[in-house]
């Protein structure tokens, strides 16, 4: 069967390039370019599919349809009409730049670069299929425009739904982490399905509940839907049911993990309980109410992975510099143990008490945090794990 080449844009949290670049070189696909944000690679209409299904540090999944540089809005709507729109939208096709982001570049406005572009795309499809009028009551085919420099490239989406919304997270903490972010944390560290993973400030469950499935091999996307699957002229609807199939297989509950999740709030240690069943995955983890005054464990060589409180309202700023120093005591008494946790909280390694081996800068949305990693000991007879540096 004929399978149609594209090139795939796939965004993701500033910081943590290298982790997404590794995921999809691991799936098979050639890297063709590392950017600031966004992997550039290269597939099929299967490739779609599996990256879609896959990946758990990836953004969304866009098909590049052009490259080409404007300094005016002329030039915009020029290069816009001379990409192939008819190679991906159809007649009835539902389409509109969804969002457009300008850096160094002479064209700034999103609402202007917006409109001139759904413009310039009517006016090359009126020429393709003969008509004035598109009803567009068909599939859904939006649009994200990034300029740099003054060089325009529009990719389509293939998602929807960004990919971090895994479809087991209905009920969510005050702060919650963002799915993939969580999953990309956790990938920078050299934790295992074999190791303990305790989360001391669980909140809605999302480290325990990602490591989790990681564990259990399963895949982040099988329990949500992709604008694409519609897509029938693009992507065959074998093609998705070949890769969910193969993606229902490689599950693997039967695994014996040892993950832990604690929260504080009795009510947050419900709502890990509730979105671990939605993920499928509530067998592997233990969720209880505990202090992180209360932390503790009897084996050595586990990793603590968390996200405390940063301290967005007032009255918490106040409460965090004792909360962190608790978290440092309670760190140094378990044996052997490594910590890495993710927070923007300026005087977290002077709160633990004890300086980082290592730290990361990552932009949680437009928050800058760090992740700090403290590295404990390996196990006796384990070679060491690798860690992506970048």
């Amino acid at each position: 069967m004929f399978m149609r080449k594209f090139e795939l844009i796939a965004p993701c949290h500033f910081g943590l390039e290298a982790v997404l670049k590794k995921e999809i070189a691991e799936l098979g696909y050639e890297i063709l370019q590392v950017e600031d944000g966004r992997v550039l690679f290269e597939g099929d209409d299967e490739a779609v599919c599996r990256a879609n299904l896959y990946l758990r540090t990836a953004e969304r999944i866009l098909i590049r349809i052009g490259s080409f540089p404007a300094v005016t809005f002329e030039e915009l709507f020029q290069g816009t009409k001379d990409l192939p729109w008819e190679d991906y939208i159809p007649e009835d096709g539902k389409f509109w730049v969804a969002k457009a982001a300008s850096v160094k570049s002479k064209l700034f406005s999103p609402s202007d670069i917006q409109s001139v572009m759904k413009k310039a795309i009517v006016e090359r499809l009126k020429g393709v299929y003969h008509t004035n009028w598109f009803t567009e009551e068909g599939e859904s085919f939006p649009l994200r425009v990034f300029i740099m420099k003054d060089t325009v490239t529009v990719g389509l989406d293939t998602t929807g739904e960004s990919l971090h919304k895994r479809g087991y997270r209905k009920l969510t903490a005050k702060a919650p982490i963002a799915e993939n972010l969580a999953a990309a944390l956790i990938m920078l560290t050299p934790w295992k399905k074999d190791r303990i993973l305790v989360d001391p400030f669980c909140g809605s469950g999302t480290f325990p509940i990602e490591a989790a499935m990681m564990a259990a091999n399963m895949a982040p996307g099988l329990c949500r839907d992709f604008l694409s699957e519609e897509w029938e002229h693009l992507i065959p609807q074998k093609q998705w049911h070949d890769v969910l199939e193969e993606a229902n297989d490689l599950v693997d509950l039967s695994v014996d993990a040892d993950i832990q999740g604690y929260d504080i709030d009795d009510a947050m240690v419900a709502v890990s309980r509730e979105n671990a069943k939605r993920a499928g995955v509530d067998k592997l983890i233990h969720f209880q109410r505990r202090p992180v005054s209360e932390l503790s464990h009897p084996k050595k060589y586990g990793f603590l992975i968390t996200n405390p409180p940063y301290g967005e309202r007032l009255e918490e700023k106040e409460k965090l510099p004792e909360l962190y120093r608790t978290l440092g005591e309670r760190y140094r008494n378990l044996d052997s143990w490594s910590m890495y946790l993710i927070s923007a909280y300026e005087k977290t390694e002077e709160s633990i008490g004890k300086k980082a081996d290592k730290n990361r800068k990552i932009y949680n949305g437009m928050m800058k945090t760090y992740f700090y990693q403290y590295l404990g000991p390996k196990p006796p007879g384990k070679k060491k794990a690798g860690e992506i540096t970048g």
